[in-house]
């Protein structure tokens, strides 16, 4: 065995993928360390333990974890029951980081990788050398080696801004007090902050719409609470979703919800609100900005704003390694013609693994919704065959690393042609029904079988 070799597999990122490629690494038998930049396991989960997931048990729960779990006396939950975030920490995550304790270290910030005596320029001996990972831990600072890095660092922590073109709007950061980002729990942590207030959620993803459907409770109960919402868009039909077609019920029920609150006119809407500022007169905020043609819009009178616009991944850590990302999703090149959102709406991928996760820098892997840059719809499930694909991978099994199985739940609507005029709308262009010739998007080559898992 090499000096390489006797070094262990960091895996950092202590949340659902990357506990599970921890569990994969144990099974295997395999060295490795788990570092965890807060003091617990799921940091994401613990700050969104009122949100319910769409996906039921059987989807959240990863084989490999189960197995690990089950010598404890450890019982899945109701595979059909839909978790919250808590649930998960709980009931799941909280006892196999138990048994996985000896592995992981908490309190350990991965702030940059490299390669030991290796910039980012240097090749030659490249690959032979150890990766080094500068860790803080508190005010100390260290350094550690591994044969392989696993980045499931997830992108909870690096919101996307409100301002349209991807930076913060003018005056983003300096009212900063008065936003939240993300799913604050508007109808119990948080309460106090949106009750009897006039409210501006910012975003069009599920986030949003369960912001939404939280806030439409609280103005029930607290009727001086007022609801505004501004999304990019001038269309709803792709936010709204599939609804009785989605294959996850729940996540179908998201948009079938909000179509009722419009409906019943409970809450203020502004189509294509393309945010530029925000501003603050006589103790309110007024958010500006410019509509699809062109024209100034502007929401005034608010009191605090909920930007729910998703995330994007921290490339800084791995910014001496030699990453090979697609340009505007930042995701693993391989995967973005899979999920790019401007090609399709699926919510699925094809099956994947260590192959499509795979870098110029040998041995360094993303999983996870790192994997998956600023596109949305990741669900745990992919990122659990992630985590057993790439740790077979680091094992030397090169069958098992690329029998690669994934089925994901459809959403029901599918669009590939995100046009002004709204044509196309399925999930194939018009002209290549029933079989797509596109190797990208959702749609497989021609000649090539429908995966049960796309879109087509």
């Amino acid at each position: 065995m090499s000096a390489l070799e006797k070094l262990p597999v960091v895996v950092i990122g202590a949340g659902p993928a990357g506990l599970a490629a921890a569990a994969h690494l144990t099974t295997r038998g395999l060295h490795y360390l788990v570092l965890e930049a807060s003091e617990s396991v799921a940091a994401c989960f613990r700050s969104t333990a009122h949100v319910r997931l769409f996906s039921p048990w059987k989807m959240n729960i990863d084989a490999s974890a189960a197995r690990v779990l089950e010598p404890t006396g450890w019982r899945a939950p109701d595979p059909e029951s839909m978790p919250t975030a808590g649930d998960m920490r709980s009931l799941y995550l909280e006892p196999l980081a138990a048994v996985l304790a000896a592995n992981i270290r908490y309190g350990a910030r991965v702030e940059r990788i490299s390669r030991r005596g290796f910039d980012k320029v240097k090749t030659v001996g490249r690959e032979q050398a150890p990766f080094v990972l500068r860790i803080r831990t508190g005010e100390r600072e260290e350094e550690l080696e591994a044969r392989a890095v696993v980045d499931a660092t997830g992108t909870w922590d690096s919101p996307n801004w409100m301002g349209v073109n991807g930076l913060p709007a003018l005056g983003e950061e300096q009212h900063a007090a008065r936003l939240q980002y993300g799913m604050p729990n508007v109808l119990e942590g948080d309460r106090g902050r949106y009750a009897n207030k006039r409210v501006l959620v910012v975003g069009a993803g599920h986030s949003a719409v369960g912001t939404l459907i939280a806030l439409s409770e609280l103005a029930q109960a607290e009727g001086q609470t007022r609801i505004a919402w501004a999304v990019r868009s001038d269309k709803l039909e792709k936010i709204f979703g599939g609804g009785a077609k989605d294959g996850l019920p729940e996540r179908g029920n998201l948009g079938l919800t909000l179509r009722k609150l419009i409906q019943e006119g409970r809450l203020e809407l502004y189509l294509a609100f393309q945010i530029e500022a925000v501003s603050e007169q006589q103790g309110k905020l007024n958010v500006s900005g410019i509509g699809r043609d062109g024209t100034a819009q502007g929401i005034s009178g608010i009191d605090e704003i909920i930007v729910a616009t998703g995330s994007r991944p921290n490339l800084s850590l791995a910014r001496e390694l030699r990453v090979r990302l697609d340009p505007w999703l930042e995701s693993t090149e391989l995967l973005a013609p899979l999920i790019d959102p401007n090609l399709h709406s699926c919510g699925s991928v094809p099956p994947h693994g260590h192959r499509e996760l795979t870098h110029p820098e040998i041995g360094y892997y993303a999983i996870g919704a790192k994997s998956y840059g600023r596109a949305p719809n990741f669900l745990l499930a992919t990122g659990y065959e992630q985590a057993r694909s790439v740790v077979a991978a680091l094992a030397g099994d090169m069958a098992a690393a690329d029998h690669v199985q994934l089925v994901l739940p459809e959403t029901g609507v599918c669009v590939t042609d995100f046009a002004e005029d709204g044509a196309g709308g399925g999930c194939c262009p018009p002209a290549a029904k029933p079989k797509a010739a596109a190797a990208v998007g959702c749609c497989p080559p021609a000649g090539k079988p429908t995966a049960k898992s796309g879109c087509c």
